[in-house]
Parts: structure tokens; sequence; C-alpha cells
């Protein structure tokens, strides 16, 4: 059997192709950080479990370089932080095709963020791929390999893992290298390698991963139909559900679901008698929260003169698109062009490589 079957802290290691297990391809992690730390650029995804906290639960880490690539057992592995001082340094480049959950997991454990990013979904669409392409799809588009989908599914803290599961996590990174370098040849020939790294770098930010209390509102369905003074309760309530959810490790919805929360604010439900004094106790803790701001949603339809520069803005950005070998909605998505019109100068098509090249229609 593998040595996965032993619940002993172990990292599967396999060269190139090579799919089978046996002594000389299981190594330590403390070896294999070694083995690659002269690796600048690392191909790396992950496997975890989100059905019952707050934070996932990170199962496997995957990562492979040009010649090498290892699955390390997230569980069975304490200490690992020895992985993280290589994954963290300056000079490492993360691959990884649709980044935020995976640097979410990680951001968990280890409280860090990668400091380079190139994310292949983002680089896919910049070459005209469509805009969300699974990480299956590019890999078949850029390599004519079709992997399977079958363990998307699985409850990855199972142990011991079937060795065909760790095969496919595997693929995972064994040809995300391949098309991270793929990619990176189109994208410098079109001169767009600044682009993607400009893009991946909106995923550098730590406040993505860690939901401040006093924005948890905006994890409400339904918020901005409610009154102004209902919004005002819904805010307090679901920073409270947010504090609490994540000191329990517990589903927002395990708390307080958004019908709940909703329900309360407009006076037709109460919260049980042990929320009703913790949620007290958490409003005297944290007073800030009754000051809480939540912004007017405008949610009016156009008007014919909005439509009009909608159409006008449009077909000016799709010449730029097809110029440029563009999705338009890498560009501009239809809301962003609305809120521009309506004076929004926030707007991604307003700073960084989309406003130069849009900068002249802009100032017309």
């Amino acid at each position: 059997m593998p040595i996965f079957n032993s619940f002993c802290p172990f990292i599967s290691y396999f060269q190139q192709r090579i799919y089978r297990f046996c002594q000389n391809f299981i190594i330590g992690l403390a070896d294999f950080v070694e083995s690659i730390k002269h690796e600048k650029e690392l191909a790396i995804d992950t496997e975890f479990k989100r059905t019952s906290t707050y934070s996932p639960i990170l199962c496997l880490i995957q990562i492979a370089t040009k010649s090498k690539a290892a699955c390390i057992d997230a569980i069975s592995i304490k200490n690992l932080v020895p992985l993280f001082e290589k994954l963290y340094q300056d000079d490492t480049l993360w691959i990884v095709h649709s980044a935020r959950q995976d640097i979410e997991a990680l951001y968990c454990l280890s409280n860090k963020i990668p400091k380079q990013l190139f994310d292949t979904q983002i680089a896919a669409s910049l070459l005209n791929f469509p805009i969300q392409i699974s990480y299956q799809e590019l890999t078949a588009e850029l390599l004519d390999v079709h992997l399977e989908k079958a363990y998307t599914r699985l409850d990855w803290t199972t142990r011991p893992l079937p060795i065909k599961a760790i095969e496919y996590a595997l693929d995972d990174v064994i040809y995300l290298i391949k098309n991270y370098y793929k990619l990176n040849d189109k994208l410098a020939i079109e001169n767009k390698v600044e682009w993607v790294k400009e893009d991946s770098k909106e995923l550098l930010n730590s406040s993505l991963y860690e939901m401040p209390i006093d924005q948890a509102w905006k994890k409400v369905k339904g918020i901005f139909r409610l009154p102004k003074q209902a919004q005002n309760k819904v805010a307090a309530l679901s920073a409270f559900r947010e504090h609490k959810a994540k000191n329990k490790n517990k589903p927002r919805k395990w708390i307080l679901s958004d019908d709940q929360l909703i329900r309360c604010a407009l006076g037709k439900e109460k919260l049980s008698q042990n929320n009703e004094k913790q949620f007290k106790s958490f409003i005297t803790n944290h007073p800030e929260i009754n000051n809480v701001i939540i912004p007017v949603k405008q949610s009016n339809p156009p008007t014919e003169i909005e439509k009009q520069q909608k159409i006008q803005l449009q077909k000016l950005i799709k010449q730029k698109a097809t110029k440029y070998n563009l999705p338009l909605e890498v560009i501009a998505t239809n809301k962003s062009l609305l809120n521009y019109i309506r004076g929004d100068n926030s707007v991604s098509f307003c700073k960084g490589w989309r406003y130069k090249l849009l900068k002249k229609e802009l100032e017309c």
C-alpha cells in the first residue's frame, strides 16, 4: 500500500509523468523544501474542505516546478513553517489557476500573502480565452491534454486517500506549470506580460481574505431592498454573526441565516435568548458598529441618454478589444460602463493598463 495509508507525515514525490508509488518517491518535507530552494517559479494548487467550518480546512498542497511535483499532506504534517518560508519569499512567483480560494486556504494557516502571483485564468482572459475558463479547458486548449474531473466532490479530509485521487491532485500542478510557460510566451508576443502582473496583483490584498466585521453586511443578500433603519440593524446583526462564526469556526448560516437576519431587522422574528444576550454584549464591546454607513445603491434603470452614451462607449471599447485580442468584458463590464457614465471614476478601466488603452477615448 502507498505511504498515504499510514497517516505518517509524507510527501508523495513524482518525476515528470511517472505515476507510481514506491519508497524511492517518498521524501520528507524538509528534503523537498531543500530540493526547490533555488526555484523561483512554483505552480501551486490546494485541496480543502469547507462545509462545516468558517475557515477552509487545508487538506493538500500541490507544488510543481519544471522537473518535479509534490503532494503535501497538510493534515498530517503539523509544522508547515519550512514550506511557508519558501512559498512566501520575495522572489517566489506563485503560478495558480483562479487563485483566490487557494491563497485564502493557505492564508488561514500562514497568515501571509504571496509576494508575486501569475494567475493563469487571468492570463488566459488577456489572450481572448473565455473569462472564466476552467483549468481542464485551458489545459486541453494549450496542451491537448484532457484531464478528468472525477474527484471534484471528494472529501479531501479522507484518509487514506485513493491513489487515483492523489494522481488527480498532482495533475492540477503538473500541467499548470506547462500552461504557465505557454501563456507567458503568448503574452510576451502581445506585450501583455505586465498586464497579467497588474491584474494578478489585485488578489494580493489581505483584506480579501479576512472580512472586517464592519463590512459583514456585504454578505447579506437583499439588504438594499430594506428600509434604512432595517439596513442599520442588519449591519449590526451581520457584524455579530461574523464575529461569532469566526470565533466558533462555524459557517455564518449556522449562526444566523440571511433570512433570519432580515426578519429580525424588520421585527418579524426575535433572536434566541442566548443570541440576544451575546448580541448586546457584542454591541457594548464594539460600539463603532452602530456607526456603520451603508452606501445608497443606485438601482435605477438607465435613462435613454445613458443608454446612448453606453452604446457609444461600448463601440469604442469593442474596437480596442478587437485590436488587442481581448474579450470586451476584460476591459469593461456593462455594470462598470453604467457606473462610469453616472460619474464613478473608480471603475477598473479608469486605472492601470486599461486606462492607458482607453485614455484618448475617455478624454474625448
